[in-house]
């Protein structure tokens, strides 16, 4: 395999992560619609909206790098119980994080306007976080950096 091969592999293997991660968030925030509070339900449904525009977007980027799109599981498995509306704000800020993580790795991965988006992603992701978090971390997507 020439270096431009696994390049373009490495890429799409981060693509393909990205929209795994779009597809769970797509559906964690169908369990955060349908829990956090009505003073919060906007919210939740402009991000379930912006993340089912990014999953439209990875997967049309999947298919312009020559690959098949991950399709998304029946169901996943929530990191915890989500009975009332704190928890599922807390679900919310997981799940930007989870999101903020995968977009890191495309940006190192990625080139020009692919670069660009996860990028674009990345922040937005990490400012949701903040908004349902209620705080910020040093380094939004870079797990590893966050940790004191």
């Amino acid at each position: 395999m020439s270096g431009t091969d696994g390049k373009r592999k490495a890429r799409v293997t981060a693509v393909q992560a990205a929209l795994a991660a779009e597809h769970a968030a797509v559906y964690g925030y169908g369990v955060v619609g349908a829990r956090v509070g009505e003073e919060r339900a906007g919210e939740a449904s402009a991000a379930h909206a912006a993340h089912r525009a990014r999953r439209d977007g990875l997967a049309r980027a999947v298919r312009d790098l020559g690959g098949e799109p991950v399709p998304a599981a029946a169901a996943y498995t929530l990191p915890f119980p989500v009975p009332d509306g704190p928890a599922a704000v807390r679900l919310a800020a997981y799940l930007e994080d989870r999101v903020a993580g995968v977009y890191s790795d495309l940006v190192r991965a990625g080139e020009g306007g692919l670069r660009r988006e996860a990028a674009v992603a990345l922040r937005e992701a990490a400012v949701r976080a903040v908004r349902w978090r209620g705080s910020g971390v040093a380094f939004p997507g870079l797990a590893e950096r966050a940790r004191p």
